[in-house]
């Protein structure tokens, strides 16, 4: 017996290629969901003596039919303009996106300046079996390239393809193997969550507030109970949903995270696009041996980077560490000798510090909250001093090592002066030298 015939990969280098056909009617469907939720379900109510009711009598559901036809006519060209608009394919080094019927525009995207490639699955694209490939490109908030959609299998192939060709490879090599790094579980990324000091505080006051309004049903504190249930919401549901089932490999293409529960992403790093790393550890989870791995991913900016900013949401202390590891090859962070603060500065933490050795620059800094900056020489940007009126009196000053604007900032605070200009030297020595010893340019890495 044989099992259903294969259908051969897709070869985006081959000719022009639209988005998949189900696009039309999808955002046909979208279209009449909103025109019904604005405007289609108000026709259907009518103002009486007693207010406003759903009154299905012969005048409104005419007066419904009359305004929803046309709209159902627009939406259905609105689905097939969008799909029919969109062109795009591989010629060689390039990613060629056209759009327009009437008025075509070619844009032409250069693989090199790929820095991350996501596939994201939300919930109604799903039921279809589509996918959005998320083409992350260095440059700004306007750089990224959107296709919605394609089909499941059409998108995991253009991934590949596109990390294949960014690598220096040819298209067709196959999909590159991965290793599995770690799995959040439920139980620990729900406790990360809820073990947080603003969390905890936010939650006494919302028993507090709700004790009270349940003792003296005084409808005044729902103005306090509300937003505060809201905040928690925020804080604990929303991260919960969005980091499910989150999931590292590592690969010779990059980083892979698979995570979320009802939008699901597959995000690709590829090497050299980390620019800096910071790991995170709130008072309570240092007890637990918990920590977070943020990181500055250049090309992503605005809200795209504050959606990609976590590489890791919660694992044990060592297994943050090895990532780092994985991310800057050839560094131990803990084993990178910090050197505290000068003493003309009150600490509340003594484990404050900055060091170096020949692959990153590292800075520890925070109370209650501890976070450990790691940046790459061979990714530092600009190295500078900064000096605040109050240092300039104490003879201080704070050294930046600049990476691409992100959630992850370098920098070592309240050294001697004669000191901050020395790790200055160094550090741009030591960064030129990481430029010129990895050739400078991370792309085609695979040749």
């Amino acid at each position: 017996m044989y099992g259903p015939p294969q259908r051969p990969p897709v070869r985006f280098s081959e000719g022009t290629h639209r988005l998949h056909w189900a696009t039309a009617p999808l955002r046909a469907f979208i279209f009449l969901i909103i025109y019904f939720v604005l405007l289609g379900f108000p026709l259907l109510l009518t103002q009486t003596d007693s207010g406003v009711t759903l009154a299905l009598t012969p005048e409104v559901i005419l007066r419904f039919i009359i305004v929803t036809v046309p709209m159902g006519f627009i939406a259905v060209g609105t689905g097939l303009w969008t799909w029919l608009s969109l062109r795009f394919r591989v010629d060689k080094d390039d990613l060629v996106v056209e759009t327009g019927i009437l008025r075509k525009n070619a844009r032409r995207i250069p693989l090199s300046r790929i820095q991350a490639i996501d596939v994201v699955r939300p919930l109604v694209t799903r039921v279809f079996a589509l996918s959005e490939v998320r083409v992350e490109l260095a440059g700004g908030e306007k750089s990224e390239i959107a296709l919605r959609y394609l089909g499941r299998q059409s998108a995991q192939q253009l991934r590949a393809e596109l990390l294949a060709r960014a690598a220096g490879l040819p298209g067709h090599t196959p999909e590159a193997p991965e290793r599995h790094l770690w799995r959040v579980s439920f139980g620990p990324l729900l406790g990360s969550l809820v073990v947080r000091l603003p969390v905890l505080g936010t939650v006494l006051l919302f028993l507090a507030s709700l004790i009270f309004f349940v003792l003296y049903a005084e409808g005044g504190i729902l103005a306090v109970t509300i937003p505060v249930l809201l905040g928690l919401i925020r804080a604990v549901i929303a991260p919960l949903v969005m980091y499910a089932n989150f999931t590292v490999a590592m690969s010779p293409d990059g980083i892979r995270l698979r995570y979320g529960l009802l939008e699901t992403r597959m995000q690709t790093l590829p090497p050299g696009r980390v620019q800096a790393v910071s790991i995170v550890e709130p008072a309570i989870w240092r007890t637990l041996g918990w920590a977070r791995v943020d990181v500055t991913v250049a090309g992503y900016a605005g809200e795209r980077q504050a959606l990609s900013s976590t590489l890791l949401p919660v694992a044990p202390r060592h297994v943050a560490m090895h990532l780092v590891s994985q991310v800057f090859p050839g560094t131990h962070v803990d084993a990178v000798p910090l050197i505290p603060a000068s003493s003309k500065t009150v600490s509340i933490d003594h484990a404050d510090g900055a060091g170096t050795d020949d692959v990153v620059f590292v800075t520890r800094h925070g109370w209650p909250c501890r976070r450990t900056d790691v940046i790459a020489h061979a990714r530092a940007q600009s190295v500078r001093l900064t000096a605040n009126l109050f240092q300039r009196l104490l003879g201080l000053a704070t050294v930046h090592v600049d990476a691409p604007p992100g959630p992850v900032q370098v920098s070592a605070a309240d050294r001697e002066l004669g000191e901050a200009r020395a790790i200055v030297e160094s550090t741009a020595r030591r960064a030129l030298a990481a430029r010129r010893a990895g050739g400078g340019d991370p792309t085609h890495w695979a040749r």
